[in-house]
């Protein structure tokens, strides 16, 4: 419940009273029908890394091994490292990151050339994907390119007893407007239906029902 707790207090307010109301939905109860997540077109390009407070970034200055170093992102979304202090990292690629840091560094360095790569990936609040409900361990988890819902009930631990699977939604915001898919859980993690293994987006909000007797 914890768990839970700590994960909605990142959703906007809409975006919890009506996952509030799939879960308190029967599942035996005649319920919302939602349409089926869309699939990934092929050639849709997946979208570019943002960078988040607790990432970890290692920055590379091209022939300056006393400027290469590792930092924590801090919470406030800052970096400090050698010649260039409280530069803004959280919201930006790594590649715009690294442009940020030849700037800061060209008053002291000649020409630098910066290379940025991130580690220990938690990515910013609106590209985790939040999972709550029935699952095993409900929890905010990094998005990674070409997600499923598979890959996704794997890093939670799959379902609990009580969940309501095939009645799960996806709450994704398109184009500013909420909106709302069906996913069958049960069918995909109990049944190994890969039919029902729906691709996920970052900032999505997959939301598990309890089963109802």
């Amino acid at each position: 419940m914890k768990a839970i707790s700590l994960v909605a207090s990142r959703i906007p307010a809409a975006l919890v009273l009506l996952i509030g109301a799939i879960l308190l939905l029967p599942a035996c109860a005649t319920g919302p029908s939602f349409p089926p997540a869309p699939t990934m077109p092929a050639d849709q390009a997946a979208p570019d890394y943002i960078i988040g407070p607790g990432d970890n970034v290692n920055i590379f200055v091209w022939q300056q091994p006393d400027l290469s170093v590792t930092v924590p992102v801090r919470p406030d979304g800052r970096i400090t490292t050698p010649l260039a202090e409280d530069v803004v990292a959280a919201g930006k690629t790594p590649t715009q990151l690294a442009r940020d840091m030849e700037q800061q560094l060209s008053a002291y360095v000649r020409d630098p050339v910066v290379t940025v790569i991130v580690s220990g990936i938690v990515g910013p609040y609106s590209q985790q994907v939040r999972v709550i409900g029935q699952a095993a361990n409900p929890q905010a988890i990094p998005y990674r390119e070409n997600m499923t819902a598979l890959d996704v009930m794997i890093a939670v631990g799959g379902l609990t007893d009580f969940a309501a699977g095939n009645r799960a939604s996806i709450v994704r915001v398109v184009n500013g407007e909420t909106r709302q898919y069906g996913v069958r859980l049960n069918d995909l993690v109990n049944r190994g239906d890969i039919r029902a293994n729906a691709h996920m987006l970052p900032g999505d909000i997959l939301v598990i029902p309890e089963t109802r007797f």
